[in-house]
């Protein structure tokens, strides 16, 4: 026997104290010019009846982390996670006395994509809904007053909190705003989804001529809209999705130098 084969034979886990692993998933859509953040209704204690980010625990051994996260985000809401729904970790809390029933680390994801559908409750959740983030009250360090009308369980302010802050900062150095809209697209609706998701109104013109100057960000279909804008101008060309993976120069958020104004 050699002697790693000795020290896994001797090895006791029960030495140390059990910690539990789960996963929670900041899923944002834009619904009617307004970012949506998935909830779920607790149906069961701790917290019952407040309302959650769809999330739970790894089934330790069985799967990874990406998996859990896809499986309790399916079987909390009914939703799946469609190739164009984009997925990744966002951070790990494991501050003591997150969770009243035992100690339990937990590895949450952020997830975006366009026109997701009408989650339906399942699991130990009692309802499921796209929830305007407004709603929330959420302040910069992630706290609700105490009158919001969904209170949120656990860590789930911050949680949500640092993935609207990961959502922002991701648009100013990546593509992934892309992401909330259908595969062809104008420039106004790209436009659109930065104004939503930095909470700010941006020029046009300004921003127009940005987008087009980051090499890869969007490519041109050679297509345009059906029609003209609501005032009977000209038809807006189509654009798609570039190769780019990040964004240089950047489109950095108003306030901050050389930021999109």
């Amino acid at each position: 026997m050699t002697d790693e084969e000795e020290f896994l034979a001797g090895y006791d886990p029960s030495r140390y104290p059990a910690v539990a692993v789960t996963v929670d998933v900041v899923a944002l859509t834009i619904r009617d010019g307004v970012p949506h953040v998935l909830l779920v209704e607790r149906g069961r204690p701790p917290f019952q009846g407040l309302w959650a980010l769809p999330g739970g625990f790894v089934k330790v051994g069985a799967e990874d982390l990406d998996t859990a996260a896809a499986r309790e985000l399916a079987e909390e809401t009914g939703l799946e996670t469609p190739g164009r729904v984009h997925l990744e970790q966002l951070a790990t809390y494991g501050d003591p006395g997150r969770d009243p029933r035992m100690p339990v680390v937990s590895v949450a994801y952020l997830a975006f994509g366009p026109t997701m559908a009408d989650p339906q409750a399942g699991s130990d959740a009692s309802d499921a809904a796209w929830v305007p983030v407004p709603s929330l009250g959420l302040t910069a360090s992630g706290a609700q007053p105490p009158g919001a009308t969904r209170r949120l369980a656990f860590d789930h302010a911050r949680i949500l909190s640092d993935g609207l802050e990961r959502a922002r900062g991701k648009l100013e150095y990546t593509p992934l705003a892309t992401a909330f809209l259908p595969e062809v697209f104008t420039i106004p609706e790209l436009r659109a989804v930065y104004e939503c998701v930095w909470g700010e109104a941006l020029h046009a013109g300004n921003f127009h001529r940005k987008v087009l100057s980051v090499p890869g960000f969007v490519e041109g279909t050679g297509q345009t809209t059906a029609s003209g804008g609501r005032r009977g101008g000209p038809r807006a060309r189509l654009y798609r999705s570039g190769d780019a993976r990040l964004l240089h120069p950047a489109l950095l958020r108003p306030g901050t130098e050389d930021g999109v104004r």
